[in-house]
């Protein structure tokens, strides 16, 4: 069956305005997002804009998967293709710090800042934040377990995915704020102790 030209266009049209949209809300946050501004930036019509969103929600829980995708396919995906137990827990890690640390969005760790700006405002955008965050700390936890599990490490799963999760989030909030990398070699030094022992 041929493709509708108008459908392939406006899909097209889709990704070019989320990849945009994940840039600005990983510096201004999923607020500092607006179809106008989105629209003026690529030089779009506001209402071709509109209609493929409908409203300012609709468009930041588009963004939050596009950013989700986005994540995965520089940290996540990679991962898992890594042997399992400590080796994919060190993948992880590592894929973690050079996502930040390369600045693939501009403002840093996307759900880190986004997790930030709607932790504590109910609705459907927090819970969208909460899930692909939740996913992320879920991956680590069950990665450590199975590192334990195969005899790779002895450490308490659940204490060691958090302290993972806590020194990859420090490093990016340091590194961010204060426009330095440091953070980040601290973090693998931090890690590094953590996974060999």
């Amino acid at each position: 069956m041929p493709v509708d030209g108008r459908v392939a266009r406006g899909d097209a049209t889709r990704r070019v305005v989320l990849r945009r949209a994940v840039d600005v809300a990983s510096v201004d946050g999923l607020d500092g997002l607006s179809l106008g501004r989105l629209a003026t930036e690529l030089e779009l019509s506001k209402s071709g804009v509109f209609a493929l969103f409908g409203s300012k929600e609709e468009l930041q829980l588009a963004t939050i998967e596009a950013a989700l995708g986005i994540f995965d396919a520089h940290v996540v995906a990679p991962a898992r293709a890594v042997e399992p137990g400590l080796p994919r827990l060190r993948a992880i890690c590592d894929n973690w710090l050079v996502y930040s640390e390369k600045r693939v969005f501009p403002g840093g760790c996307f759900f880190f800042n986004a997790g930030a700006e709607f932790d504590a405002r109910p609705g459907r955008v927090h819970d969208a934040v909460a899930a692909a965050s939740g996913s992320f700390a879920t991956f680590i936890r069950e990665t450590a377990h199975e590192a334990v599990t195969l005899g790779h490490l002895t450490a308490d799963p659940e204490v060691l995915a958090f302290e993972l999760h806590a020194l990859g989030r420090a490093a990016n909030a340091d590194a961010v704020l204060n426009n330095v990398t440091t953070p980040y070699a601290l973090a693998r030094r931090a890690i590094g102790a953590r996974l060999a022992g």
